[in-house]
Protein backbone atom coordinates (compact mmCIF):
# COMPACT_ATOMS: atom_id res chain seq x y z
CA UNK A 1 0.00 0.00 0.00
CA UNK A 2 2.84 2.56 0.55
CA UNK A 3 4.67 1.73 -2.71
CA UNK A 4 1.33 2.26 -4.44
CA UNK A 5 0.94 5.41 -2.52
CA UNK A 6 4.59 6.42 -3.67
CA UNK A 7 3.57 6.18 -7.31
CA UNK A 8 0.65 8.52 -7.13
CA UNK A 9 2.54 11.31 -5.37
CA UNK A 10 5.28 11.17 -8.27
CA UNK A 11 2.81 10.96 -10.37
CA UNK A 12 0.80 14.01 -9.29
CA UNK A 13 3.83 15.65 -8.58
CA UNK A 14 4.80 15.33 -12.23
CA UNK A 15 1.67 16.84 -13.08
CA UNK A 16 2.21 19.98 -11.29
CA UNK A 17 5.73 20.59 -13.02
CA UNK A 18 4.20 20.15 -17.00
CA UNK A 19 1.04 21.74 -16.17
CA UNK A 20 3.71 24.81 -14.41
CA UNK A 21 6.05 24.27 -17.32
CA UNK A 22 3.25 24.92 -19.72
CA UNK A 23 1.75 28.14 -17.95
CA UNK A 24 4.87 29.54 -18.22
CA UNK A 25 5.44 28.63 -21.50
CA UNK A 26 2.10 30.27 -22.38
CA UNK A 27 2.92 33.60 -20.24
CA UNK A 28 5.50 34.39 -22.18
CA UNK A 29 4.90 37.16 -24.69
CA UNK A 30 4.68 36.03 -28.01
CA UNK A 31 5.57 38.13 -31.09
CA UNK A 32 3.23 40.50 -32.67
CA UNK A 33 4.37 38.97 -36.48
CA UNK A 34 7.74 40.50 -37.65
CA UNK A 35 9.40 43.51 -39.52
CA UNK A 36 11.99 43.72 -42.16
CA UNK A 37 15.57 45.36 -42.61
CA UNK A 38 17.08 45.00 -45.58
CA UNK A 39 20.78 45.49 -45.58
CA UNK A 40 21.88 46.38 -49.62
CA UNK A 41 25.94 46.15 -49.78
CA UNK A 42 27.84 44.60 -51.81
CA UNK A 43 27.77 40.71 -50.67
CA UNK A 44 30.48 39.08 -53.55
CA UNK A 45 32.72 40.26 -55.55
CA UNK A 46 35.80 42.80 -54.93
CA UNK A 47 33.89 44.90 -51.94
CA UNK A 48 32.04 41.83 -50.76
CA UNK A 49 34.26 41.82 -47.05
CA UNK A 50 32.74 45.39 -46.48
CA UNK A 51 30.06 44.89 -47.55
CA UNK A 52 29.64 41.74 -45.16
CA UNK A 53 31.10 43.47 -42.14
CA UNK A 54 27.83 46.24 -42.58
CA UNK A 55 25.69 43.10 -42.67
CA UNK A 56 27.18 41.73 -39.55
CA UNK A 57 26.86 44.39 -37.73
CA UNK A 58 23.47 44.55 -38.19
CA UNK A 59 22.31 41.12 -37.95
CA UNK A 60 23.95 41.39 -34.01
CA UNK A 61 22.03 44.47 -33.24
CA UNK A 62 18.42 42.60 -34.46
CA UNK A 63 19.72 39.29 -32.49
CA UNK A 64 20.31 41.30 -29.12
CA UNK A 65 16.76 43.46 -29.75
CA UNK A 66 15.26 40.01 -30.34
CA UNK A 67 16.31 38.55 -27.51
CA UNK A 68 14.91 41.46 -25.71
CA UNK A 69 11.00 40.53 -26.81
CA UNK A 70 11.30 42.70 -30.44
CA UNK A 71 11.04 45.70 -31.46
CA UNK A 72 7.46 46.98 -30.07
CA UNK A 73 6.87 43.10 -29.68
CA UNK A 74 7.76 42.51 -33.61
CA UNK A 75 10.44 39.64 -34.50
CA UNK A 76 13.44 41.98 -36.43
CA UNK A 77 14.27 40.00 -39.65
CA UNK A 78 17.44 40.92 -41.61
CA UNK A 79 17.68 40.50 -45.16
CA UNK A 80 21.41 40.72 -46.75
CA UNK A 81 20.70 41.98 -50.60
CA UNK A 82 23.84 42.18 -53.31
CA UNK A 83 24.02 45.44 -54.55
CA UNK A 84 27.69 43.91 -56.37
CA UNK A 85 29.06 47.51 -56.01
CA UNK A 86 27.07 47.96 -59.63
CA UNK A 87 24.41 51.00 -59.97
CA UNK A 88 22.55 48.55 -62.40
CA UNK A 89 22.47 46.01 -59.79
CA UNK A 90 21.56 48.60 -57.06
CA UNK A 91 18.61 50.09 -58.58
CA UNK A 92 17.16 45.96 -59.18
CA UNK A 93 17.56 45.79 -55.79
CA UNK A 94 15.90 48.61 -54.91
CA UNK A 95 12.92 47.65 -57.36
CA UNK A 96 12.37 44.10 -55.66
CA UNK A 97 12.37 46.21 -52.11
CA UNK A 98 9.74 48.34 -53.93
CA UNK A 99 8.12 45.41 -54.54
CA UNK A 100 7.73 44.08 -51.52
CA UNK A 101 6.47 46.94 -50.04
CA UNK A 102 3.71 47.42 -52.60
CA UNK A 103 2.91 43.82 -51.89
CA UNK A 104 2.22 44.49 -48.07
CA UNK A 105 5.65 43.17 -46.43
CA UNK A 106 6.50 44.86 -43.22
CA UNK A 107 9.65 46.55 -44.50
CA UNK A 108 11.20 49.01 -41.77
CA UNK A 109 14.06 50.15 -43.45
CA UNK A 110 16.92 50.00 -45.06
CA UNK A 111 20.89 49.93 -44.15
CA UNK A 112 22.26 51.09 -47.26
CA UNK A 113 23.78 51.35 -49.71
CA UNK A 114 27.53 51.08 -49.03
CA UNK A 115 29.20 53.10 -51.68
CA UNK A 116 27.79 56.77 -52.79
CA UNK A 117 26.86 56.34 -56.15
CA UNK A 118 24.81 52.82 -55.27
CA UNK A 119 22.88 55.39 -53.09
CA UNK A 120 22.44 57.81 -55.24
CA UNK A 121 20.81 55.77 -57.59
CA UNK A 122 18.58 54.07 -55.40
CA UNK A 123 16.97 56.76 -53.14
CA UNK A 124 15.61 58.21 -56.42
CA UNK A 125 13.46 54.79 -55.55
CA UNK A 126 13.45 55.20 -51.91
CA UNK A 127 12.85 57.92 -51.29
CA UNK A 128 9.42 57.32 -52.38
CA UNK A 129 8.84 54.70 -49.80
CA UNK A 130 7.46 54.33 -46.39
CA UNK A 131 10.52 53.10 -44.82
CA UNK A 132 13.82 54.20 -43.20
CA UNK A 133 16.82 54.37 -45.19
CA UNK A 134 20.47 54.90 -42.86
CA UNK A 135 23.48 54.69 -44.92
CA UNK A 136 26.62 53.30 -42.98
CA UNK A 137 29.06 54.64 -44.99
CA UNK A 138 28.19 56.83 -48.47
CA UNK A 139 29.85 59.92 -48.06
CA UNK A 140 28.63 62.32 -51.38
CA UNK A 141 27.81 65.39 -49.82
CA UNK A 142 24.83 65.83 -52.08
CA UNK A 143 23.18 63.07 -50.66
CA UNK A 144 21.89 65.16 -48.02
CA UNK A 145 21.01 67.84 -50.20
CA UNK A 146 18.22 66.41 -52.10
CA UNK A 147 15.67 67.27 -49.50
CA UNK A 148 15.07 63.72 -48.31
CA UNK A 149 12.72 62.96 -45.41
CA UNK A 150 13.65 59.07 -45.00
CA UNK A 151 17.51 59.54 -45.49
CA UNK A 152 20.43 59.47 -43.25
CA UNK A 153 23.94 58.66 -42.63
CA UNK A 154 25.76 57.10 -39.44
CA UNK A 155 28.89 58.24 -40.84
CA UNK A 156 30.58 61.88 -41.59
CA UNK A 157 30.09 63.50 -44.91
CA UNK A 158 33.17 63.87 -47.50
CA UNK A 159 33.32 67.73 -46.80
CA UNK A 160 33.70 66.78 -43.05
CA UNK A 161 36.63 64.33 -44.51
CA UNK A 162 38.59 66.37 -46.75
CA UNK A 163 39.05 69.16 -43.81
CA UNK A 164 39.70 66.75 -41.38
CA UNK A 165 42.46 64.76 -43.89
CA UNK A 166 43.71 68.31 -45.32
CA UNK A 167 44.62 69.45 -42.35
CA UNK A 168 46.46 66.26 -40.63
CA UNK A 169 48.11 65.96 -44.37
CA UNK A 170 49.30 69.97 -43.88
CA UNK A 171 49.29 70.56 -40.02
CA UNK A 172 50.39 67.37 -38.63
CA UNK A 173 53.16 65.77 -41.60
CA UNK A 174 54.02 69.45 -42.67
CA UNK A 175 52.94 68.85 -46.43
CA UNK A 176 53.28 71.47 -49.11
CA UNK A 177 52.67 69.70 -52.11
CA UNK A 178 50.40 67.15 -52.52
CA UNK A 179 49.52 64.89 -55.19
CA UNK A 180 46.14 64.03 -55.47
CA UNK A 181 45.10 60.96 -57.23
CA UNK A 182 41.25 59.18 -57.81
CA UNK A 183 39.05 56.80 -59.04
CA UNK A 184 36.37 57.61 -61.17
CA UNK A 185 33.35 56.54 -59.12
CA UNK A 186 31.26 59.11 -57.95
CA UNK A 187 32.80 58.88 -54.35
CA UNK A 188 36.25 59.25 -55.29
CA UNK A 189 35.26 62.20 -58.37
CA UNK A 190 33.18 64.12 -55.31
CA UNK A 191 36.07 63.62 -52.54
CA UNK A 192 38.71 65.30 -55.10
CA UNK A 193 36.41 67.96 -55.62
CA UNK A 194 36.07 68.21 -52.13
CA UNK A 195 40.42 67.95 -50.81
CA UNK A 196 41.66 70.02 -53.28
CA UNK A 197 39.92 73.62 -51.95
CA UNK A 198 40.76 72.08 -48.70
CA UNK A 199 44.23 71.77 -49.32
CA UNK A 200 44.65 75.36 -50.71
CA UNK A 201 42.37 77.14 -48.12
CA UNK A 202 45.57 75.93 -45.81
CA UNK A 203 47.90 76.68 -48.14
CA UNK A 204 49.30 73.77 -49.79
CA UNK A 205 49.92 73.61 -53.39
CA UNK A 206 48.35 70.61 -55.64
CA UNK A 207 50.92 69.56 -58.60
CA UNK A 208 49.09 66.87 -60.15
CA UNK A 209 44.98 65.65 -60.05
CA UNK A 210 45.42 61.84 -61.20
CA UNK A 211 41.93 60.21 -62.27
CA UNK A 212 42.67 56.31 -62.10
CA UNK A 213 40.18 53.35 -62.76
CA UNK A 214 38.06 51.53 -60.40
CA UNK A 215 39.85 48.32 -59.42
CA UNK A 216 42.96 49.27 -61.35
CA UNK A 217 45.94 46.67 -59.72
CA UNK A 218 48.66 48.58 -61.80
CA UNK A 219 49.97 51.69 -61.72
CA UNK A 220 53.76 52.12 -63.29
CA UNK A 221 51.90 54.80 -65.60
CA UNK A 222 50.47 56.80 -62.48
CA UNK A 223 53.84 56.38 -60.56
CA UNK A 224 55.93 57.98 -62.78
CA UNK A 225 53.69 61.18 -63.33
CA UNK A 226 53.53 61.24 -59.46
CA UNK A 227 57.27 60.87 -58.92
CA UNK A 228 57.38 64.09 -61.67
CA UNK A 229 55.12 66.44 -60.09
CA UNK A 230 57.64 65.87 -56.76
CA UNK A 231 54.90 66.09 -54.35
CA UNK A 232 55.82 66.02 -50.55
CA UNK A 233 52.55 63.49 -49.64
CA UNK A 234 49.84 61.82 -51.75
CA UNK A 235 46.04 62.04 -50.93
CA UNK A 236 44.07 58.71 -52.42
CA UNK A 237 40.32 58.97 -52.63
CA UNK A 238 39.09 55.69 -53.42
CA UNK A 239 38.78 51.98 -52.40
CA UNK A 240 41.20 48.77 -50.86
CA UNK A 241 40.81 47.59 -54.26
CA UNK A 242 43.13 50.17 -55.76
CA UNK A 243 44.68 51.26 -52.15
CA UNK A 244 47.05 48.91 -51.63
CA UNK A 245 48.25 48.47 -55.45
CA UNK A 246 48.80 51.75 -55.67
CA UNK A 247 51.12 52.09 -52.40
CA UNK A 248 53.18 48.80 -53.35
CA UNK A 249 53.96 50.36 -57.20
CA UNK A 250 54.68 53.73 -55.25
CA UNK A 251 57.51 51.63 -52.77
CA UNK A 252 58.61 49.65 -55.74
CA UNK A 253 59.64 52.66 -57.56
CA UNK A 254 60.87 54.66 -54.55
CA UNK A 255 58.65 56.93 -54.10
CA UNK A 256 58.40 57.07 -50.15
CA UNK A 257 56.21 60.34 -49.31
CA UNK A 258 53.75 60.39 -47.04
CA UNK A 259 50.24 58.49 -48.24
CA UNK A 260 46.84 58.86 -46.82
CA UNK A 261 44.17 57.17 -48.31
CA UNK A 262 40.37 57.80 -47.97
CA UNK A 263 37.59 55.84 -45.98
CA UNK A 264 37.56 53.25 -48.52
CA UNK A 265 40.91 51.85 -48.13
CA UNK A 266 40.31 51.01 -44.56
CA UNK A 267 39.84 47.46 -44.61
CA UNK A 268 42.38 44.97 -43.75
CA UNK A 269 42.55 43.97 -47.46
CA UNK A 270 44.80 47.39 -47.79
CA UNK A 271 47.18 45.44 -45.82
CA UNK A 272 46.88 42.23 -46.57
CA UNK A 273 47.07 42.94 -50.59
CA UNK A 274 49.84 45.52 -50.27
CA UNK A 275 52.92 42.70 -51.12
CA UNK A 276 54.20 43.84 -47.27
CA UNK A 277 54.46 47.28 -48.32
CA UNK A 278 51.99 49.25 -46.60
CA UNK A 279 53.39 49.81 -43.58
CA UNK A 280 53.32 53.44 -42.68
CA UNK A 281 50.99 54.40 -44.98
CA UNK A 282 47.89 56.48 -43.22
CA UNK A 283 44.19 55.70 -43.90
CA UNK A 284 41.16 57.71 -42.73
CA UNK A 285 37.91 56.28 -41.09
CA UNK A 286 33.97 57.18 -40.37
CA UNK A 287 34.72 54.60 -37.58
CA UNK A 288 36.98 53.42 -35.31
CA UNK A 289 38.73 50.16 -34.76
CA UNK A 290 36.06 47.72 -33.68
CA UNK A 291 39.06 46.09 -31.44
CA UNK A 292 38.78 49.81 -29.54
CA UNK A 293 34.95 51.00 -29.85
CA UNK A 294 33.96 47.80 -28.38
CA UNK A 295 34.47 45.46 -25.64
CA UNK A 296 35.34 41.92 -25.60
CA UNK A 297 31.71 40.53 -24.84
CA UNK A 298 30.41 42.72 -27.78
CA UNK A 299 33.25 40.56 -30.41
CA UNK A 300 32.21 37.78 -28.33
CA UNK A 301 28.73 38.05 -29.43
CA UNK A 302 29.74 39.30 -33.12
CA UNK A 303 31.79 36.31 -33.47
CA UNK A 304 28.87 34.07 -32.24
CA UNK A 305 26.18 35.81 -34.97
CA UNK A 306 28.78 35.95 -37.63
CA UNK A 307 31.19 33.24 -36.77
CA UNK A 308 33.75 35.69 -37.85
CA UNK A 309 35.98 38.49 -35.93
CA UNK A 310 33.88 41.86 -36.43
CA UNK A 311 36.25 44.44 -39.31
CA UNK A 312 36.23 47.78 -40.15
CA UNK A 313 32.41 48.66 -40.73
CA UNK A 314 30.82 45.96 -38.67
CA UNK A 315 30.63 49.09 -35.87
CA UNK A 316 28.81 51.39 -38.45
CA UNK A 317 26.39 48.65 -39.52
CA UNK A 318 25.62 47.74 -35.83
CA UNK A 319 25.21 51.64 -35.23
CA UNK A 320 22.65 52.10 -38.20
CA UNK A 321 20.31 49.44 -36.98
CA UNK A 322 20.87 50.74 -33.40
CA UNK A 323 19.84 54.62 -34.42
CA UNK A 324 16.53 52.83 -36.43
CA UNK A 325 16.20 51.05 -33.40
CA UNK A 326 15.91 53.84 -31.36
CA UNK A 327 13.84 55.94 -33.68
CA UNK A 328 11.14 53.59 -33.62
CA UNK A 329 11.26 53.56 -29.54
CA UNK A 330 10.86 56.89 -29.46
CA UNK A 331 8.15 57.27 -31.91
CA UNK A 332 6.23 54.21 -30.44
CA UNK A 333 5.71 53.36 -33.86
CA UNK A 334 6.38 51.73 -37.04
CA UNK A 335 5.39 54.44 -39.73
CA UNK A 336 8.02 55.89 -41.69
CA UNK A 337 7.25 59.30 -41.12
CA UNK A 338 7.12 58.87 -37.65
CA UNK A 339 10.44 57.49 -37.10
CA UNK A 340 11.84 59.94 -39.27
CA UNK A 341 10.63 62.42 -37.03
CA UNK A 342 11.88 60.48 -34.34
CA UNK A 343 15.23 60.01 -35.37
CA UNK A 344 15.46 64.02 -36.00
CA UNK A 345 15.28 64.05 -32.05
CA UNK A 346 17.63 61.94 -31.21
CA UNK A 347 20.81 61.63 -28.95
CA UNK A 348 21.81 58.47 -28.81
CA UNK A 349 24.77 56.43 -27.17
CA UNK A 350 26.16 54.57 -30.14
CA UNK A 351 29.63 52.21 -30.61
CA UNK A 352 30.36 55.41 -33.07
CA UNK A 353 29.89 57.86 -29.85
CA UNK A 354 26.61 59.90 -29.34
CA UNK A 355 24.15 60.71 -32.23
CA UNK A 356 22.22 63.53 -32.94
CA UNK A 357 21.13 64.68 -36.64
CA UNK A 358 20.76 67.72 -38.52
CA UNK A 359 17.39 68.47 -40.12
CA UNK A 360 18.53 67.36 -43.60
CA UNK A 361 20.08 64.05 -42.60
CA UNK A 362 23.91 64.50 -41.69
CA UNK A 363 25.16 64.30 -38.29
CA UNK A 364 25.68 66.47 -35.77
CA UNK A 365 29.23 66.63 -34.93
CA UNK A 366 30.85 63.60 -37.17
CA UNK A 367 34.06 62.29 -36.35
CA UNK A 368 37.07 61.48 -38.98
CA UNK A 369 39.42 58.64 -37.77
CA UNK A 370 43.09 58.71 -38.94
CA UNK A 371 44.77 55.54 -38.79
CA UNK A 372 48.62 54.15 -39.90
CA UNK A 373 49.45 50.91 -40.66
CA UNK A 374 52.14 49.95 -37.99
CA UNK A 375 53.29 46.21 -37.94
CA UNK A 376 50.66 45.13 -40.05
CA UNK A 377 47.66 46.57 -38.14
CA UNK A 378 45.74 49.59 -38.19
CA UNK A 379 46.58 52.11 -35.17
CA UNK A 380 44.67 55.20 -34.69
CA UNK A 381 46.76 58.51 -34.90
CA UNK A 382 43.90 60.94 -35.16
CA UNK A 383 41.82 61.85 -32.50
CA UNK A 384 44.99 60.51 -30.42
CA UNK A 385 43.67 58.13 -28.04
Amino acid sequence: MRRRTGIHRGSWLLGIVLLLAVALACSKPQPKGEVIVYVAAPLSGFQANGGQTVLGGARLMAEQINRQGGLLGHTVKVIGMDDESDSDVAVAVAEQIREQVRSGAPVLGVIGHYNSGQTLATMEIYKDLPLIVITPTSSEVSLTQKGYRNFFRINANDAVQAQVDAAFLVQKLGAKRVAVVHNETEYGIGLRDQIVPELTRLGATVPLILQVAEGQDQYQAEVAQIRAAQPDAIFYAGYEIEAPYLRADLVDAGVTVPLLASDGAFLSATIDDAEGKAEGMYVSSFAPSPVTAADQQWIKAYQEVEYRNPDTYSVNGYSAMNVLVEGVKRAKSLSAADVANAIRSLSVDTLLGRVSYEEDGDLQNPTIYIFQVREGQFVQVFPER
